[in-house]
């Protein structure tokens, strides 16, 4: 377990040096872009409007507590951060991104790659990258309440944060791995099936990922080290199962029919 969560995060090591190859350049730039004005305009609005709510509302005989929200309000900050402008940002950046994670793996296979360059592809990415956006959207809806009632439940409540975290990291490995599995024509339930047989692996690439998505300056490079870090995870490790899924799946859907 150990070996596979270390070895999972460190493709986010190698994700790095994969931006530098011939022709992905130009996919990094956008998505970088988006990173750096969403995080950092977020930032910078977040904190004018707490401080101005300080100045407003905290009485002068009470300035000691600052000492004691403004930690507060950062930790707060990187939670909100990370639910909904790493998932805007994926919105967005989920044309690139898909594009990104072809010119990878067309350079990493040595293959020659199967589709029209420029606008097209864009647009093509476009249509499936926002279209499997909202498939993983709906997949955070459904199971989000149930964790954040773990915090109000005695005894439960003290292993919610470790709970979350991991939650977290998971929901980080679905986000990324998305885009090349995604490429490879793998519907979304069956990506998540592929996920779940090789949980600890792309557990720690998520948790790595995670670590990158907290942490000021490298979060606004998170997005295209886990696009270029899921793609090497996909080719090297994951795609050599892609075609036991189906069968997977439908054993799955029999004993469920069984079942009822």
């Amino acid at each position: 377990m150990i070996f596979q969560i270390t070895k999972g995060a460190s493709y986010v090591i190698k994700g790095f040096g994969l931006l530098k190859l011939e022709g992905v350049k130009r996919y990094v730039v956008i998505p970088t872009l988006i990173n750096i004005i969403l995080f950092a305009g977020a930032i910078w609005y977040g904190t004018e409007q707490f401080d101005s709510l300080l100045d407003q509302y905290l009485p002068s005989w009470l300035e000691w507590l600052e000492f004691v929200l403004w930690p507060l309000f950062v930790i707060a900050s990187l939670l909100i951060v990370f639910f909904a402008f790493t998932l805007v940002a994926n919105i967005f950046g989920a044309p690139f991104n898909g594009v990104l994670a072809e010119k990878i793996e067309a350079q990493l296979s040595q293959q020659k790659l199967s589709y029209d360059e420029g606008y097209l592809n864009l647009l093509r990415g476009a249509r499936i990258g926002i279209a499997n956006e909202f498939k993983k959207l709906l997949y955070i809806a459904v199971r989000i309440l149930p964790l954040l009632l773990l915090f109000i439940i005695p005894g439960l409540n003290i292993l919610a944060p470790f709970i979350w975290f991991a939650f977290c990291a998971w929901l980080l490995a679905i986000e990324y791995l998305d885009y090349p599995m995604g490429n490879s024509n793998l519907p979304f339930k069956q990506q998540i099936l592929l996920l779940k047989e090789n949980r600890f692996l792309c557990l720690g690439f998520g948790m790595a990922i995670l670590f990158m998505t907290i942490t000021p300056i490298l979060n606004f490079f998170a997005m295209p080290v886990g696009v270029a870090a899921a793609t090497a995870l996909w080719i090297d490790e994951l795609k050599q199962y892609q075609a036991a899924i189906p069968a997977t799946q439908d054993k799955l859907d029999q004993n469920h029919n069984n079942a009822l």
